[in-house]
């Protein structure tokens, strides 16, 4: 009777937390346009040199839009819709004007088992066409299952690629073994060769690609503007979604700590922190489910400049994380209501636009 109370104790203080998360203020300084529209989950999007956007839905088309027309991109490799996987982000090249590789993660159903796992290609774009097509990483063992395929990616200037892949709703065989696939930051060379200092590319075992661990489903990823760290956040169960910065060999714990529980209530541990695992920068309970993340760096919105956006699934905005020395001090909801914010980009241009499902990829404009 008394660890029935004692769940339910916790439970109810659960709901107090997700009654004050829901309450968030409102940030109505804003509006926004609909750039593009008629779009079902623009899982991501980066912007061409034109200005013009290439857009990834999760069902397996790739568009490009450019002077208000979509074309649908060919010469995508299959892809297995299941559940959470589908076709997923894409990133260009830093060097992308000089050499032209755009980096997609999709779902890929390749290899002897059923089903389908994470992987990562590279490509170039001639004549609406995908060309010189290479498969950098491929998962394994493919399963079934339609959870937690990640997949963020991410290069930085020194041309080291970066992607996440979840759990795969194997919370207790893949995160914390270094020798499978799964709940893992990855780190590869722009060209898909192993970088020789990479923490586990000694190991024999090892999944020599691997760069961080313990994680469960990290669908956001981008580089610190100044200090070049890589940041992530990723999906809690109920309640302990994460912010991380991504530290070369660490364990981020997942599911031996954590501050979320099972979505019927039960507890996954007691535990929320251990030797040799890191702590999160920020964590929210609830969860808000999020998605999509972008630093502002951009004087068009000066009262947010440095601030962290992330999209959130559940409650439908994006939270606007006010930060000081890596700390989150505030939040508040922009969009408010619009939609599930999937995605998010600065564009070349200053202003943030945010991918919106069942609606399509909208750009934030400060009221003055």
């Amino acid at each position: 009777m008394k660890t029935k109370n004692l769940l339910l104790s916790y439970i109810i203080l659960l709901s107090f937390f997700a009654c004050a998360q829901d309450k968030n203020p409102v940030n109505k300084k804003h509006s926004y346009e609909l750039v593009v529209s008629d779009l079902n989950n623009p899982w991501g999007f980066t912007f061409l040199p034109d200005n013009s956007i290439l857009i990834t839905e999760k069902a397996g088309q790739l568009i490009h839009f450019k002077n208000n027309t979509k074309t649908n991109i060919k010469g995508l490799p299959e892809i297995e819709v299941l559940g959470q996987g589908g076709l997923m982000d894409i990133e260009l090249h830093p060097n992308y004007k000089t050499n032209g590789w755009i980096y997609i993660s999709y779902a890929s159903p390749e290899g002897e088992e059923k089903g389908a796992h994470t992987a990562i290609m590279r490509c170039k774009l001639q004549n609406n066409t995908l060309v010189n097509k290479e498969i950098l990483y491929k998962a394994s063992p493919n399963t079934s299952a339609g959870q937690h395929f990640g997949s963020r990616i991410v290069l930085d200037n020194e041309n080291y690629l970066f992607f996440t892949i979840g759990d795969r709703g194997e919370r207790d065989i893949n995160p914390q073994d270094i020798t499978r696939d799964g709940g893992k930051i990855y780190r590869l060379h722009d060209n898909g060769k192993i970088p020789k200092d990479n923490p586990f590319a000694n190991n024999p075992n090892a999944k020599k690609a691997i760069y961080s661990y313990g994680h469960r489903n990290p669908q956001g990823m981008v580089i610190h503007p100044k200090t070049g760290d890589i940041w992530i956040h990723e999906h809690g169960p109920r309640g302990g979604d994460e912010i991380n910065i991504i530290k070369s060999g660490k364990n981020y714990g997942w599911p031996v700590i954590t501050y979320g529980i099972n979505y019927h209530g039960t507890k996954i541990t007691n535990k929320t922190h251990l030797p040799g695992m890191e702590q999160p920068l920020h964590y929210w309970v609830p969860s808000i489910a999020p998605s999509g993340m972008a630093f502002i760096t951009s004087d068009k919105y000066p009262d947010w400049k440095g601030n962290l956006l992330v999209g959130s699934l559940k409650f439908s905005y994006v939270d606007n994380c006010y930060l000081k020395d890596n700390n989150v001090e505030k939040e508040e909801r922009l969009l408010d209501g619009l939609g599930r914010a999937r995605s998010i980009k600065q564009s070349p241009d200053g202003y943030i636009y945010v991918g919106i499902e069942n609606l399509g990829i909208v750009k934030i404009i400060p009221k003055k």
